[in-house]
């Protein structure tokens, strides 16, 4: 089978974006075209698109949106390198970068000039973005001056705003109740911004948080922990049934040492991520932002940006802002949204080719639709 699709980089990922219309409808067969797609089950997906390993495994699936607020909706798939597994649990900020030039550029979306807003939809969250993109003279630039660490050269920066981004799986920004527990002993924080996730101290674990993704993928003493941190925060935060899934995910979280907010080293499918998720980034602000966080205690905040967290990852650096409003009850103020910059741009379009034997199920059933 040809199925046609487009090879995009979205922040620091990359993978590849299909028409929600080129895809079976019922989502046995859609996963099982995916993993064929990609190649996977394999470790290196040499029979597939994918780049063997879990940054460029990604797939995004692209349709009009029927909800009146949203222009496009979108669905993130984190398809497993080595397991027979399509995630649609996480979501993935970094392919989000790359959904309103998508739309844009196939027509799902009419361009303005010099600027294109694009509300997007994501299904995995059912929660809204804004995404803004240059498209001068009504077409997508890819040209600029922005510079993303963790992604060589420079390109045309792509404006994202979250909208209540608090509670995408539990419905609750702390979903423990607390800005702390205790887990083995060792304090961490969990939270549900953007994406749940669990932080922790990485002196709890003795280690520093400034470690390079090589010297922390090595120490396969140092990753058992940290799953069992994260499969007992899973427990914690009502996600029991998804500790061997994409969420809740896991960061190791140390004070700055070059100038930013906070320094940390997030984590997928038990390795380092080389840079850090848009979407953990958030989840990390939200934390500096909350009081009695393990995050606020080691945040350095910015007195005269406050808003603004600078997150020191192993490639460099990533700002993300924190939007809050006054409770109308408490005046206390209330997180409400986020916002960061970031980059996207197409690298291939064409069709991947999915062998006929891929798309049948175990039981031998013919999932081709």
């Amino acid at each position: 089978m040809r199925i046609p699709c487009v090879l995009m980089r979205g922040g620091s990922s990359k993978g590849l974006f299909f028409f929600a219309k080129d895809l079976p409808a019922d989502p046995a067969a859609r996963d099982r075209m995916l993993l064929a797609a990609m190649g996977s089950p394999d470790a290196r997906q040499i029979d597939g698109m994918g780049g063997g390993n879990d940054h460029s495994s990604k797939v995004v699936i692209v349709g009009p949106s029927a909800q009146p607020d949203a222009d496009v909706e979108y669905l993130f798939a984190q398809v497993s390198v080595a397991r027979d597994l399509v995630d649609i649990l996480p979501n993935s900020g970094n392919m989000l970068a790359g959904v309103a030039p998508f739309a844009i550029e196939y027509g799902l979306v009419k361009a303005a000039s010099p600027i294109t807003k694009v509300r997007i939809l994501n299904t995995n969250s059912q929660k809204v973005v804004e995404a803004t993109v240059h498209t001068p003279g009504g077409k997508v630039s890819y040209l600029g001056n922005f510079e993303l660490d963790g992604v060589p050269g420079k390109s045309a920066p792509i404006a994202l705003q979250f909208f209540d981004p608090t509670g995408t799986k539990t419905g609750r920004l702390l979903p423990t109740g607390s800005p702390q527990d205790v887990i083995f002993g060792l304090p961490v924080t969990c939270i549900d911004f953007a994406i749940p996730i669990v932080f922790i101290k990485a002196e709890s674990l003795g280690k520093t948080g400034y470690e390079s993704k090589q010297l922390l993928d090595g120490d396969a003493v140092f990753l058992q922990r940290l799953e069992q941190v994260r499969a007992a925060a899973a427990q914690l935060m009502g996600l029991s049934d998804a500790p061997d899934r994409g969420i809740p995910k896991i960061a190791v979280i140390a004070a700055p040492r070059a100038g930013g907010t906070i320094a940390s080293r997030y984590f997928v499918s038990s390795n380092c991520h080389p840079v850090f998720a848009a979407t953990g980034a958030m989840a990390l602000a939200a934390a500096c932002h909350t009081p009695d966080t393990i995050a606020e205690e080691l945040a350095e905040l910015d007195q005269n940006e406050a808003q603004r967290i600078v997150i020191e990852h192993p490639s460099g650096k990533m700002s993300c802002h924190i939007v809050s409003s006054a409770d109308p009850w408490t005046g206390v103020p209330k997180l409400v949204g986020a916002a960061l910059l970031t980059s996207a741009r197409p690298l291939l379009a064409g069709e991947v080719f999915v062998a006929d034997h891929c798309l049948k199920a175990e039981a031998g059933k013919d999932l081709t639709g």
